[in-house]
């Protein structure tokens, strides 16, 4: 069972989550939060799977209570995903250095959400292409003239040759599949070597791959 923990101030928006997620067989809602602070503190006392968080949200935002779930390595296999929207949330981008593993729109279909919960909690790709590709196109602006971190150079060459070119792909939003049909290599493999970079550059997630991937210098804003 996946277990969902809802972090949003307003209950009617909890209460259709929980509606949408309670007949899906492999999941449970294991607790609500009316703000960041709260979430953290259910987060640690549930250990839930998967973290709904919304970004605005009375005292204790979604994004301070997403960097502090992430920090806290009793959570490490606490998978947020932040809910928004891109028109008014400017400070979106700021989510996926300090954690946050998915980001969807609140308008999405139910389907997807579901589909989305799934796919985050099982590491298997960040989010939605067109999604992915506009937090990186936002990404990418805000590093146009930013000088590679040499630490995260170094960190970098101790990947082998196919692992930076796999890290590339994950930075263009592409899912394992994508990449495979690129790479003319199985997704099982795609997804090996996805695996091993995350371990050698001890990222918890794909989106912190693409911060690495961005920050060190191996992507460059253009490049698809």
């Amino acid at each position: 069972m996946i277990g969902v923990l809802l972090a949003d101030d307003q209950a009617l928006v909890r209460a259709g989550f929980r509606a949408l997620l309670a007949p899906q067989p492999d999941m449970r809602v294991v607790a609500e939060a009316e703000d960041g602070a709260a979430a953290v503190r259910l987060a640690r006392e549930h250990r839930p799977d998967v973290v709904l968080m919304d970004i605005r949200m009375p005292g204790t935002d979604g994004l301070t209570a997403t960097r502090e779930i992430a920090a806290d390595p009793v959570l490490a296999d606490v998978k947020v995903v932040v809910l928004t929207t891109f028109t008014e949330d400017a400070y979106v981008f700021d989510a996926i250095r300090f954690g946050a593993s998915g980001f969807l729109v609140k308008d999405i279909e139910p389907a997807e959400l579901v589909h989305a919960i799934r796919v985050v909690q099982r590491g298997d790709a960040l989010l939605a292409p067109a999604v992915t590709r506009t937090l990186i196109e936002e990404f990418a602006a805000r590093t146009r003239t930013a000088r590679p971190d040499r630490k995260l150079v170094a960190l970098m060459e101790t990947l082998t040759e196919r692992e930076r070119e796999v890290v590339t792909h994950v930075a263009a939003g592409r899912s394992n599949d994508e990449i495979a049909e690129q790479l003319f290599v199985s997704p099982a493999t795609a997804k090996t070597h996805v695996s091993r970079a995350m371990v050698k550059l001890g990222v918890r997630d794909r989106a912190q791959l693409v911060v690495l991937a961005y920050e060190s210098g191996l992507v460059r804003p253009g490049w698809a």
